[in-house]
Formats: structure tokens, sequence, C-alpha cells
């Protein structure tokens, strides 16, 4: 139990300090990938100070791994870096004392569920709980649509990544990211009704 309390003290503070961020207008922040990292960063810097604290030679040794990581490798995420500090941390924890690596797997895996199941919960209700991040390593599939008038059902839309308008030849481009190829298909589909689009392009990932 007393172990209990800072975990969740840790994990909280991280959810809180994302809500403070987007409630000032950050919307960065309110990515899938700044979420999770947010709520798991505090924790593997927990875990990491609890399995080298007293011992000099792993500190080392873990400033060391976690430089390779930072400088070595080409991160395209923060989540990404955050995982790779993750599986560095939970390996020399397992060698110091298993509790703790176990603890990070657990609380790791628990905390990437459960944002998704708050993000699928709350699509139910027409809310989203973040915005999906298509400029972090994520794998998008992108709509584009060129239409003769503005449809603000599309500008209106969360997935819109950018739109222009092209007076001289009176065309509406817009251009929408999807996370998966159903929910793009699904508005590809609801898009089939509207007499005024020209053209649909679809490119998936």
């Amino acid at each position: 139990m007393d172990e209990l309390k800072p975990i969740i003290l840790l994990v909280s503070s991280g959810i809180l300090l994302r809500f403070s961020l987007t409630f000032t207008g950050q919307a960065w922040a309110k990515s899938h990938a700044q979420t999770v990292t947010f709520m798991l960063l505090p924790l593997i810097t927990y875990i990491i100070t609890k399995t080298i604290s007293g011992n000099i030679a792993l500190s080392l040794g873990m400033i060391g791994a976690l430089s390779i990581v930072r400088f070595r490798h080409p991160v395209k995420s923060a989540l990404e870096l955050v995982v790779y500090f993750a599986l560095i941390t939970i390996g020399i924890a397992a060698s110091v004392r298993t509790k703790w690596a176990i603890q990070l797997i657990v609380c790791t895996i628990i905390i990437i569920l459960i944002v998704k199941l708050v993000q699928t919960f709350s699509k139910k209700f027409g809310k989203s709980f973040y915005n999906v991040s298509f400029n972090e390593g994520n794998v998008s599939n992108t709509l584009e649509i060129v239409s003769k008038k503005r449809l603000d059902k599309i500008e209106k839309h969360e997935n819109l990544v950018n739109y222009f308008s092209d007076f001289e030849s009176k065309q509406y481009n817009y251009r929408l990211n999807f996370a998966n190829k159903e929910s793009l298909e699904k508005f590809r589909d609801e898009l089939s009704k509207e007499k005024d689009i020209e053209k649909i392009n679809v490119v998936l990932n």
C-alpha cells in the first residue's frame, strides 16, 4: 500500500500537468503520444531513482545507457523515446529488485490500455480524450477532398489537418488524416452523398 501511493501520485501529477497545458491552449500536449508520455515518464524516473540510489557504478551505467538511446537513435516520437527508457529501466531494475521491474511493467501496460479505453469510451459520446498525432511516428491514412463549395461537415471534423481555397477555380481543398483505414472508409462513404464534391483521393499507409 505504501508503494502504491507514490505511483498514484506520479501518474496523477502527469495527467494533471497534461490537462493544465491543454487548458491553456497548448494543443501539442493533447496528442496520444504526449498523453501516455506525461503519465509514464514520472513513474519511470521514480523507478530509476529507486534502482540506482546508493550505487555509483549502477548510476553511471544507467546514465550511459540512457544517453545512447537519446543521442544515437533517430527518435520520431516522444512516446517512442519514453518506451525505450522504460525497457532499459525494466532490465536494470530487474537485476537489482525484480519487484520494481514488475511494477513498472504492470503500470506501463495499464496506462497504455486505459488511455485507449478512455478514448474509445469518449468517442461514443462524440468527444475526444486526445488528438491523434500524425507527425510523431504514427501511421496515418490521408483523405484529400476537392469540392465546389465549402463543406461545414469537413471543416468541423476533428481529423482535418489543413485546407485551402482556390478562388480562381472556385475549389475548396481539404486534407484529413485518420488513425486507421476503417474510420477513413466510413467517412468517405458519408461524403459520397455530397453532390458538391468533385474529387476524393485516398492515401493508405
